[in-house]
């Protein structure tokens, strides 16, 4: 994969209808994490430990800052996180692929400098399974 734009890197979040893109964020990261299973026993080969293949939980979190910008997609985030709802998003990464599946809004803080521009963080959890299709 040849090196991309940051901005081409796309959160988007189920609305009902359609998907929405988070309007302006400025970063966004994802992170994959999985839980690990120790089987070490008394007999484990040189007592390293051991770990049982597959059988720990799996999640994804996305998170992101930028500036509100755009009405329809900050009511969206608003809405969804003060209802608690868990959504379906989208995480578009140029040449590479979407990840996609249920998420829930985790943190949503909002910030200010009083000679500057009202800022937002934003974190989902993964709810379910995440998919995966390649570009």
């Amino acid at each position: 994969m040849a090196a991309q734009k940051g901005k081409d890197l796309l959160l988007k979040i189920h609305d009902g209808a359609a998907f929405s893109t988070v309007a302006g964020l400025r970063s966004r990261q994802i992170a994959f994490n999985s839980e690990t299973v120790d089987v070490t026993h008394a007999e484990s080969a040189g007592r390293w430990r051991e770990l049982l293949a597959g059988a720990g939980a799996k999640r994804a979190s996305i998170s992101g800052s930028g500036v509100f910008k755009d009405a329809e997609s900050d009511a969206l985030i608003r809405q969804t996180f003060f209802d608690g709802l868990i959504r379906n998003a989208q995480l578009v990464v140029p040449d590479f692929g979407t990840l996609a599946g249920p998420f829930q809004i985790t943190t949503l803080e909002i910030a200010a400098e009083h000679d500057r521009e009202v800022t937002f963080d934003i974190a989902l959890e993964s709810a379910g399974e995440i998919t995966f299709t390649a570009l």
